[in-house]
């Protein structure tokens, strides 16, 4: 039985890699895959090594995440250390697939052969250098694993009845790229939202969360999100008085490249989930504070629904470009 090595940062996974992979998993019995790691790299390895492993379920991936010499250069025993590395995690190996330069002496050391795969990167023609430094612009070459973590992230604040959701649609649509509608307005369409408690936020906070994470995966460069966790920590504490502690955390934490915040200055609409007419410059004032204790910046976006979507798209477009 013929056991194959690929061995790589994988800083991100990336077209070229999955085509590496696969060629070397169709010429061998068993594949071990390492992804290896150092505190310094601007990737998570876990996140690496999660991307990798989801990506080729086919094969064994493992984590490496040990502080090694990175060339030749950086230690004398630099061979002897890699080459017990590897015979550690993978054991013996008969073939070492690589596009790198390293790769025969590598496989020499292991006493194994090697075979390279587009070391021109003609089939594939992408790395990882280039992928970090233009994400928009290689997006072609992202796989879907990878592709959540450089999506260009826009949400849309406001109080009730300010036309997140239109605005939502439009600009998805405009950018042929997936949206999250609100869970709160799904959760609340056979609830009281006056009488919800602070488990129901808790709750709409974790749905809200799953919608983005699946619509992540369907995004083309953008993800457009009609509302998030900083106005549902505002709407808890307006109708409940407080939020569950981790819901600020949780609000804090999320990455956003765009925040915008929705003017009062459209007429409110009844849709049979709305319950806070009264208190819409209030609840605009608090998702400010929000955002201000946050730490975030953001744009307020006023007019008619037009002027509000040429607005909005003139700012979104932009992110989609870098």
């Amino acid at each position: 039985m013929t056991h194959g090595l690929v061995l790589g940062k994988f800083l991100p996974y990336h077209a070229g890699h999955a085509h590496l992979i696969t060629e070397a998993r169709r010429q061998v019995d068993r594949l071990t895959v390492l992804v290896c790691s150092i505190a310094a790299e601007p990737i998570e390895g876990r996140l690496r090594h999660g991307w990798v492993f989801r990506s080729h379920r086919d094969c064994r991936v493992l984590h490496v995440d040990e502080e090694l010499p990175q060339a030749p250069a950086d230690a004398p025993d630099f061979w002897p250390i890699w080459t017990e590395v590897v015979a550690r995690h993978a054991g013996r190996v008969d073939t070492v697939f690589t596009s790198e330069p390293y790769g025969g002496e590598l496989a020499r050391r292991l006493g194994a052969r090697h075979v390279a795969v587009d070391p021109e990167r003609r089939v594939v023609p992408v790395s990882g250098l280039a992928v970090r430094a233009d994400p928009m612009g290689l997006w072609r070459f992202i796989p879907a694993e990878v592709r959540p973590h450089y999506l260009r992230r826009v949400a849309i604040l406001g109080a009730e009845s300010t036309g997140k959701t239109t605005l939502s649609r439009r600009l998805a649509d405009a950018l042929d790229t997936a949206w999250v509608p609100e869970f709160g307005r799904l959760y609340c369409e056979h609830r009281d939202a006056l009488a919800l408690r602070p488990h129901d936020f808790e709750a709409i906070a974790w749905g809200q969360d799953g919608w983005e994470a699946e619509a992540a995966r369907r995004a083309e460069r953008v993800l457009v999100c009609d509302t998030e966790l900083h106005t549902t920590n505002t709407w808890s504490d307006m109708v409940t008085g407080s939020r569950p502690d981790w819901m600020t955390v949780a609000a804090r934490d999320r990455r956003y490249d765009l925040v915008l915040v929705l003017e009062n200055d459209v007429p409110w609409e009844h849709d049979g989930t709305r319950v806070l007419e009264n208190r819409r410059e209030e609840h605009l004032a608090r998702i400010e504070e929000e955002l201000r204790a946050a730490g975030r910046s953001w744009v307020r976006i006023g007019g008619d629904a037009d002027a509000r979507f040429r607005h909005a798209l003139a700012l979104v477009a932009r992110l989609a470009e870098r």
